[in-house]
């Protein structure tokens, strides 16, 4: 099977999604699982995770219905206060969920050292208890943070969403990419190969562009901890579902079909425990 570990649905807010500016203006409106269910089928993708785009626990309650509306919606990333006091017993009401499978915070719109705080510590490794992931959302200026923090816990299974979005667009690669390779030394980490064409040229770029960073994420990672996603419909200021599952697959096409499976799938369903 082929899963989108990585993908959004939302009720469009001006008020709340003020990250959605108005060059962005094409992703301004609603985006739900009617929408996404024709472009999956076109592309040949069986299955998919969505994230959440907004923090708040009504984001994740929004999320689950999606999911369990929509079949092909395999499993879904939520949002939780993991720095609340009775984190556990909220951990403990969503454990009841199956397609519930991990939590997300927007780390990248935090302060330097917020993933280091030993109360957000504390609370993402609660997550273990229950079986649940985290999802480390990080510009590439956090990689070192995020690499201090992964290290504190070792039980946690982590995966780096949109290979820590390195400077594409200026076609800055250091110190990026021995920042990666470090992060990728620790084997609880894994690595979605995502959100790559948002943080190129919007408009000009070309397969090539990508080529050097996908180079350091399979090297660094291997084909055992990399993962395919779109980031639809975020990836829509840039490029078609097609055009951005195309610059991955034209890649791996040097790759063993046993590895190619491994990316664009069978990783992902096993990271996330999907009900396939």
């Amino acid at each position: 099977m082929v899963i989108d570990s990585h993908q959004h649905f939302w009720i469009y807010d001006e008020a709340r999604d003020s990250w959605i500016t108005q060059d962005m203006k094409v992703i301004r409106k609603d985006f739900l699982a009617d929408d996404l269910r024709p472009i999956l089928k076109a592309n040949d993708v069986d299955g998919c995770v969505a994230v959440q785009a907004s923090q708040s626990e009504s984001e994740t309650d929004f999320l689950l219905q999606q999911a369990e509306a929509n079949g092909f919606v395999k499993g879904l990333v939520g949002w939780v206060d993991l720095r609340a006091e009775d984190l556990y017993d909220q951990l403990e009401k969503y454990s009841q969920f199956e397609k519930l499978k991990g939590f997300r915070h927007v780390v990248q719109g935090e302060p330097e050292g917020f993933l280091l705080q030993p109360n957000f510590i504390k609370g993402v490794g609660q997550l273990v208890a229950f079986g649940f992931t985290y999802d480390i959302l990080i510009h590439q200026r956090q990689v070192q943070e995020a690499f201090n923090f992964a290290v504190k816990l070792p039980n946690v299974h982590f995966v780096l969403d949109h290979i820590a979005k390195p400077l594409i667009k200026n076609g800055e690669i250091q110190p990026w990419a021995d920042d990666i390779r470090k992060l990728a030394e620790l084997p609880n980490v894994h690595c979605k190969v995502s959100g790559m064409v948002t943080e190129g040229d919007w408009q000009n770029w070309e397969k090539a562009d990508f080529r050097p960073y996908l180079d350091v994420v399979f090297e660094a990672f291997g084909t055992e901890r990399l993962m395919f996603g779109s980031d639809w419909p975020v990836c829509l200021v840039a490029a078609e579902y097609e055009g951005v599952k195309g610059i991955l697959t034209d890649y791996l096409s040097m790759f063993s079909d046993s590895e190619i499976k491994q990316v664009m799938g069978t990783n992902a369903a096993r990271f996330y425990n999907l009900d396939l």
